[in-house]
């Protein structure tokens, strides 16, 4: 069968400006394609260059050269140089702008076309690319592997060549070489290519090496030329070096392109120019650049650390509605956001997003699955992440363990937490250190377990770390659980000895330990207060004195204590404090702070009337604050009655349902105790859980026969 060989006359460039190759394509010129009678042959891009005019040799010609980034307009009009090659015996001549030949494709003919075709030249260019990376970084040896080209080089071998080195000590060889016999006529692109084979390695040292010498020759360079060394930095994960290599363009004469900017956003961004990398992001959207995965992974990082965390799903969908696939990298970046958002049900969901498309999850997957999981307190969600990171072998380093522990004693996990530490201390790169340590003796502590806070405490004196304050504050709360009073003072002491300063939770934590210890051992305690807090000290010596001060002194002092600590603490002094006098059987004392409390916003929200209920919520509070706002909720209950106030139909508690986490007991089972002892109409509500309800007419009744009574006694 008859075929034919398309050809064309017209000069093809070296490389279109959006081509974003991965490597230097071997161009293809010859096709031999079926002849079709009556139809105008097909013209093929890559064509063997023949003379219409007279029957010289064919000029063959390299049509792209890849660098990963656009080339220059001056690029793209280069004029490639001939190379000689053999007369083809069968050639028709014409003026037309189109040359077209039959051959038979199983003629001797055909096959030597084939030979004398580019695809040939560039293999066996490749070749010679793949030994000069093998060779010695020396003149001669580059020189004895060259040879094999022969006299008749021209400029586009040169580029194939370096395109395809990859070894960054032979190549500036391979170029002078090839500057020093060839007469260029685009040097910048030979500068191109070898720069990127320092890029190809990361060896951002010796591209700016080369660029001094380029310019030290007069070589202007382009865009691709900064974009190679830009791209070069961002491999190194040196943003600011990229940022100031993108500065520099305007000095030579190049204005960036799309291209550029969509890749300075991930630079300024990573280099910490926040402000920067964001505008581009917007210019980005509304002129529509391409962005690639890595620059929409430093932006959800950038919103992240800002806090904006909705800001990070948004990116996400927006590079899901360009049609940017996440990869793996932009699964754990917004695993980890939403881990340090405390959103944990988002962490899930984009788990299962993850593992329905077809990813794998690597330690940064489970490392950030674990540590968004212990953050929001998701006890058994972290504890799977664990177990599933045990079963393949994956190893927590000593931030992961410690996570988990703080975990641990967060939600009062005992057990779990005692069999992670045994694993820890079982593996030969991960050593506990003081927080370990610490984590694990505030678990003790909290479940009162003395023995084992104590053995853990030795362990880590013996493993040459000293105690910190968040370890002798869990100490004396442990022998305070226990009535241990003598060890809390010793505790104390040893705390002064050590030169640590108390703080206000070290403070609060003794002044709890007050609200459990016998009354006849106060005193023990208060000296210790005192030496820690003045201010602290002093109320709570003016509650041991009970009446014995003016009216007003101490509600005075206690708004200066208030004053003068953290908000953090606040409630939980104001709590203390009012168990502390509700122990002491000071309830004028107790109402007098909870006053305050709500005066100074401690706290809010106790009292609530709507037309259908009134409410008191007191899930919040100590049991002592919790007792002493019932008390005065009924005084408010009992002046609404005397006021002729219309009573809503139903009156209700709210003291939650949950329990303490280091014990068994929760409020409402104590309300419920209390208010059967004070023969209250409030009954446990079975369709809502830790509400306690009453109607108007029982609520009435009660109030109205407790007036009686009060009467009576008066």
């Amino acid at each position: 069968m008859a075929h034919h060989l398309c050809s064309s006359t017209s000069s093809v460039s070296l490389h279109d400006h959006h081509c974003f190759s991965n490597s230097l394509s071997p161009p293809r010129m010859l096709q031999l394609t079926p002849f079709q009678p009556m139809l105008k042959p097909r013209n093929f891009n890559y064509s063997v260059k023949l003379n219409s005019l007279s029957l010289s040799k064919p000029s063959l010609q390299v049509t792209k050269v890849s660098l990963q980034e656009p080339l220059s307009a001056e690029t793209q009009n280069s004029n490639p140089s001939k190379s000689p090659n053999s007369q083809f015996p069968d050639k028709k001549s014409s003026s037309s702008s189109k040359s077209y030949i039959w051959v038979n494709p199983r003629s001797p003919r055909a096959s030597q076309l084939r030979r004398q075709s580019y695809d040939s030249r560039y293999s066996s260019l490749v070749k010679i690319a793949e030994s000069l990376d093998s060779c010695n970084p020396t003149v001669e040896d580059v020189s004895n592997v060259l040879v094999s080209l022969g006299d008749n080089i021209i400029e586009q071998d040169a580029v194939v060549v370096l395109n395809h080195m990859s070894n960054p000590e032979t190549a500036p060889i391979v170029l002078k070489h090839f500057q020093q016999r060839l007469k260029l006529t685009k040097e910048v692109i030979l500068y191109n290519v070898t720069l990127k084979v320092f890029r190809k390695c990361g060896d951002l040292e010796r591209a700016e090496k080369m660029f001094d010498e380029m310019v030290e020759r007069g070589v202007k360079p382009d865009n691709v030329t900064f974009s190679t060394i830009i791209s070069c930095a961002r491999l190194c994960s040196l943003p600011k070096r990229a940022v100031d290599w993108f500065e520099k363009m305007p000095e030579f004469g190049c204005e960036p392109d799309n291209v550029n900017y969509s890749v300075m956003i991930d630079a300024y961004g990573r280099a910490g120019n926040v402000d920067m990398a964001l505008s581009l992001y917007d210019r980005a959207r509304t002129e529509k650049w391409r962005i690639d995965a890595l620059t929409f992974s430093t932006l959800i990082k950038i919103y992240g650390m800002s806090g904006n965390f909705d800001g990070c799903l948004n990116v996400y969908e927006e590079m899901k509605v360009l049609g940017v696939k996440p990869n793996l990298v932009i699964y754990n970046t917004l695993l980890d956001t939403m881990g340090r958002a405390k959103r944990p049900w988002q962490a899930k969901s984009i788990y299962k997003e993850m593992m329905n498309n077809g990813f794998l999850p690597n330690w940064g997957t489970y490392a950030s699955l674990l540590r968004a999981y212990a953050r929001a307190r998701y006890g058994e969600d972290a504890l799977n992440v664990y177990k599933e990171m045990k079963e393949k072998g994956l190893e927590l380093n000593v931030i992961l363990f410690n996570t988990i522990l703080a975990m641990c004693a967060d939600v009062g996990y005992t057990d779990e937490a005692t069999e992670i530490f045994e694993d820890m201390k079982s593996t030969e790169t991960c050593k506990p250190d003081s927080w370990t340590f610490s984590s694990l003796i505030t678990i003790y502590s909290c479940s009162g377990k003395v023995s084992e806070a104590e053995a853990t405490l030795n362990e880590m004196l013996e493993a040459g770390f000293e105690p910190n304050i968040f370890v002798l504050t869990s100490l004396i709360q442990c022998y305070g659980k226990a009535n241990l009073t003598d060890d809390v003072v010793r505790t104390f002491n040893r705390l002064l000895e050590l030169g640590i300063t108390p703080d206000d939770r070290f403070c609060g934590c003794l002044l709890n330990v007050m609200t459990q210890t016998p009354k006849e051992e106060l005193g023990k305690l208060t000296n210790c207060i005192e030496k820690a807090n003045s201010k602290l000290g002093y109320v709570v010596k003016l509650l041991k004195e009970g009446e014995n001060f003016e009216g007003g002194i101490f509600k005075r002092e206690a708004a200066e204590l208030f004053d003068s600590i953290g908000a953090d603490v606040r409630k939980a002094y104001c709590n203390c404090l009012i168990d502390l006098c509700v122990n002491l059987n000071l309830l004028e004392r107790a109402c007098e702070l909870l006053d305050l409390g709500l005066t100074l916003e401690i706290y809010t929200g106790i009292q609530s009337k709507t037309p259908t209920q009134w409410s008191l919520h007191v899930k919040s509070l100590s049991l002592g604050a919790a007792l002493t706002a019932l008390h005065v909720w009924m005084n408010d209950l009992s002046r609404a009655l005397e006021n002729g106030e219309e009573f809503p139909s139903l009156l209700g508690i709210n003291t939650g349902h949950g329990k303490h986490k280091y014990s068994d007991k929760g409020l409402a089972g104590v309300f419920e105790s209390h208010l059967k002892e004070i023969n209250a109409p409030f009954h446990e509500a079975p369709e809502k859980v830790g509400w306690f309800l009453t109607t108007k007419v029982a609520a009435k009744s009660w109030l109205e026969s407790r007036r009686s009574q009060e009467l009576v006694v008066a």
